[in-house]
């Protein structure tokens, strides 16, 4: 079986099995297991995560969602109603300018910040896997139509039928 994948990655690629990268040595076994090469990278992606990126995009994915942005605001803007009105009273527990809920604003800030970028990276990360199997799928299917081009010649040829020149329409009979 060795043997076989040798003289194919030499038949399709000019090189020994074993200088391939692994994507091509992957497409190579697929031909010759003739096994489909496609996983589902959202599903191999999603398994290998740990309950602190899950809870990361989740934070993300809440963050950057406009719930969040009307739920935020809401929030900011009956503060700054109740303290205005207390202010009044003179019983305000955060009289304007509002220090303390600059202090939340910045903290919310500092800690969403890194948490996107933690979710961004993972996104790019899921990209590339998607992009490598994209690769992979696309490099078996050339190869796999290079293959029965050459079967379709080889055939034709055993027929008798020329191929006809460039430039000339085929002879009829």
């Amino acid at each position: 079986m060795k043997k076989y994948f040798e003289n194919l990655a030499k038949a399709l690629f000019n090189q020994p099995y074993s200088k391939l990268e692994s994507a091509e040595q992957k497409v190579v076994e697929s031909i010759v297991t003739q096994s489909p090469l496609p996983e589902n990278v959202n599903d191999t992606f999603h398994e290998k995560l740990t309950f602190g990126q899950k809870l990361a995009d989740k934070v993300a994915a809440f963050g950057g969602s406009w719930t969040f942005i009307i739920i935020f605001v809401s929030l900011m803007v009956a503060w700054m109603v109740v303290n205005s009105f207390l202010i009044l009273a003179e019983q305000a527990f955060d009289p304007y300018p509002y220090i303390l809920l600059n202090l939340g604003l910045s903290t919310l800030a500092a800690l969403q910040a890194p948490i996107i970028m933690m979710s961004q990276n993972r996104q790019a990360a899921k990209d590339r896997l998607e992009i490598t199997a994209n690769y992979e799928v696309s490099l078996k299917t050339d190869l796999e139509i290079m293959r029965l081009h050459q079967k379709l010649d080889e055939l034709s040829e055993k027929l008798g039928h020329t191929q006809p020149q460039p430039g000339r329409p085929p002879e009829t009979e």
